[in-house]
């Protein structure tokens, strides 16, 4: 498993490197514009070969885009549906010229019919794919309330074949929206039950990323509120029982965490996170042992 921070590029699309370096990364995660705007930042191939440059000299192996939160792909609003779609097209763009993949929150449906929705989101997804070359996308599961996609296996596999069911297309898993929906991954028991739910409905190898991330709100809150690893609702054991889980193992698992006074993950977090998947990985290995 590589595991790693979101991070800034602010300075240049390198200085995500150097920052995932400087915390003990194999796996980073960025923003490739203004998470609070929807003009686009202006990256030529300088920067994506500076980029490439300082990525091949470093220990870090994949690289997560994260489409700004600004993007609703199901909306009604021809606009808003309009400006999703040219920004999630721009961070595939980006992402093909990096080796990076893209993490998407689908979207929400506000008051309107979740079935709609759903096409609205397949239809704005399918159109960013057509529009860019290579990249995948991987659609996260999501916590909240209001009409927010994703909140079900069901609802991403749906959400899938609504985009056309492209190879391009995976699914990031939340370790913190996961619990806030009702998905009890505290126990080696219940992360494997609902990672075998999880690929029985997705279909095989759709699992493509993760994100680790503590939570501040119990099982089934339905609310998205991430806490630091170990200060949360899952806490150290919860953690350990999804990062040891089989059939995740090869993946990239980025900490989106608050961080030391909001700073985000630093490299005590990352080094926290890799002695609880061994520390979980030795529990599982102690358990099969007398199990023989």
């Amino acid at each position: 498993m590589l595991i790693g921070a979101h991070v800034s590029p602010a300075g240049g699309l390198y200085k995500a490197i150097e920052r995932g370096v400087e915390r003990g990364c194999t796996a980073i995660q960025i923003f490739n514009q203004s998470p609070r705007m929807w003009r686009p930042t202006a990256y030529g191939e300088e920067d994506f070969a500076a980029f490439r440059q300082a990525r091949a000299a470093s220990p870090i192996r994949a690289v997560l885009i994260h489409a700004v939160y600004l993007l609703n792909c199901a909306s009604e609003d021809a606009d808003i549906c309009a400006k999703s779609l040219v920004s999630l097209t721009n961070s595939l763009r980006i992402a093909n010229e990096i080796g990076a993949a893209v993490v998407l929150h689908p979207g929400s449906a506000k008051q309107g019919h979740v079935g709609e929705a759903i096409a609205r989101a397949g239809e704005t997804i399918a159109s960013a794919l057509s529009d860019s070359d290579g990249a995948e996308l991987h659609l996260e599961n999501t916590a909240g309330t209001g009409g927010t996609l994703g909140r079900s296996f069901g609802e991403l596999a749906a959400l899938i074949e609504a985009a056309g069911g492209s190879e391009r297309l995976g699914v990031c898993l939340d370790s913190c929206h996961l619990l806030a929906t009702g998905y009890d991954i505290r126990t080696p028991k219940g992360a494997d039950a609902v990672l075998r739910e999880a690929r029985r409905e997705l279909g095989s190898g759709r699992i493509r990323s993760l994100h680790l991330n503590d939570s501040q709100t119990p099982l089934g809150s339905n609310r998205d509120r991430h806490a630091n690893i170990g200060d949360g609702e899952l806490g150290e054991a919860g953690c350990a029982a999804f990062l040891s889980a089989p059939g995740i193992q090869r993946l990239a698992c980025v900490l989106e965490t608050p961080g030391e006074n909001r700073e985000g993950p630093g490299r005590g977090e990352i080094e926290l996170a890799l002695k609880l998947r061994e520390r979980g990985l030795a529990a599982r290995r102690r358990r099969r042992g007398r199990g023989r």
